[in-house]
């Protein structure tokens, strides 16, 4: 990936998490923008979120946001100055229950291996 597509992603990133959490801070509290990954002719973005809570709450969000797609997407065009604003499309991110239980894991085989 080029550094210009790197530079875009986390411009957009930046933009989405910021408009959330000023305008909507009650109903985004919850939601983390975690990545974003944008195709290389900047038509298509895929905005990965995180929800803290149960699945419930990340489908809730996933409508939410869906919702909100288009206002999200006026905001980006006016603040990241692009030819063509991407289509959004979001994706849940359910990394973080597996990288804490393989952080467990580690933490675990790291204590048993200090122990004589």
């Amino acid at each position: 990936m080029s550094n210009r597509l790197l530079r875009v992603n986390e411009l957009m990133q930046r933009e989405i998490s910021a408009y959330l959490h000023t305008h909507y801070s009650s109903e985004s509290v919850a939601i983390t923008i975690t990545g974003v990954d944008i195709t290389g002719d900047l038509r298509e973005a895929k905005v990965f979120y995180s929800v803290l809570g149960p699945e419930a709450e990340a489908t809730r969000a996933g409508k939410w946001l869906l919702g909100k797609r288009a206002e999200i997407r006026a905001t980006v065009a006016k603040n990241v100055i692009l030819r063509q604003v991407p289509l959004l499309a979001f994706v849940h991110d359910n990394h973080a229950p597996r990288t804490l239980r393989i952080e467990e894991i580690l933490n675990e085989i790291d204590g048993g291996a200090k122990k004589p």
